[in-house]
């Protein structure tokens, strides 16, 4: 009850969002743009690039001028998803007990796990809330997360069903993975990393062989720069924090995939 940014269920626009004095504002919109699947990434309360990408996506998809600035026409059409930015959530036994588990840095090590969970509650619950545990802090400071039952407020990010995508598109320009319908109507965009110069992203068309859920990850050092001399093939366990996530969409093109 102590952070301004409980107000953000009722904020309104006024002037900048990036503005300190819109906070509460930047968070509502930040949420309802991930609820509209065009997401902020981890959803934070601050302003950076990865906000004015996601407005200008919006935007378009809106048929607004895709400036990245939040004005009144964007926030309107924001807006008329009138839910909550945020709602109660109550913890249970299950997420107090996780289990949860340091993920090592070294691959052999995490070769080693079981499974590679969640290293805490905090980080379990910025996961399915699409927050940063320091917002999640700011949100509920005091809050024992060692009690079940103990209430937070957390980010409303259940949003409508994804439809099934005509094509997907990664933009190494806006750093982006975009869903496209059958005319090619983008419909939902979120932030993506691309590549490095180490490994770029392999520009073309590809085909998408399979989706795969709570995958393990083949790993194999030779297909990685910077891997230890000393490291053999392994089979990293499933998890969140294993190195390929939770969904593997497999592509044509050896080695990748999203």
């Amino acid at each position: 009850q102590n952070s301004p940014l409980l107000g953000a269920n009722q904020a309104q626009l006024v002037g900048d969002l990036k503005d300190e004095a819109n906070a509460p504002a930047r968070l509502r919109a930040q949420v309802l743009l991930d609820r509209a699947h065009f997401g902020t990434g981890e959803i934070d309360g601050r302003w950076g690039s990865n906000t004015g990408r996601a407005i200008a996506a919006f935007q378009r998809s809106r048929d607004l001028e895709p400036t990245g600035a939040m004005d009144e026409a964007t926030w309107r059409a924001l807006t008329a998803d009138a839910s909550p930015a945020l709602v109660e959530y109550r913890l249970t036994a299950q997420d107090i007990a996780g289990p949860y588990t340091a993920i090592p840095e070294d691959m052999m090590a995490k070769a080693a796990l079981p499974q590679l969970g969640f290293g805490s509650l905090a980080e379990s619950l910025g996961e399915r809330f699409h927050a940063s545990p320091a917002l999640l802090a700011a949100l509920n400071p005091g809050a024992d997360l060692t009690r079940e039952g103990t209430t937070l407020w957390v980010p409303n990010v259940q949003g409508a069903a994804l439809a099934k995508a005509a094509t997907v598109v990664v933009d190494k320009s806006d750093s982006s993975v975009m869903l496209r319908d059958e005319s090619g109507r983008v419909y939902a965009r979120f932030p993506a990393s691309t590549g490095s110069s180490h490994d770029p992203l392999p520009i073309g068309k590809w085909t998408i062989k399979g989706v795969g859920r709570d995958p393990h990850f083949q790993y194999n050092p030779k297909l990685f720069w910077d891997a230890d001399a000393g490291h053999a093939k392994a089979r990293i366990a499933p998890g969140p924090n294993n190195p390929v996530g939770v969904v593997w969409v497999d592509l044509s093109k050896d080695h990748y995939g999203i």
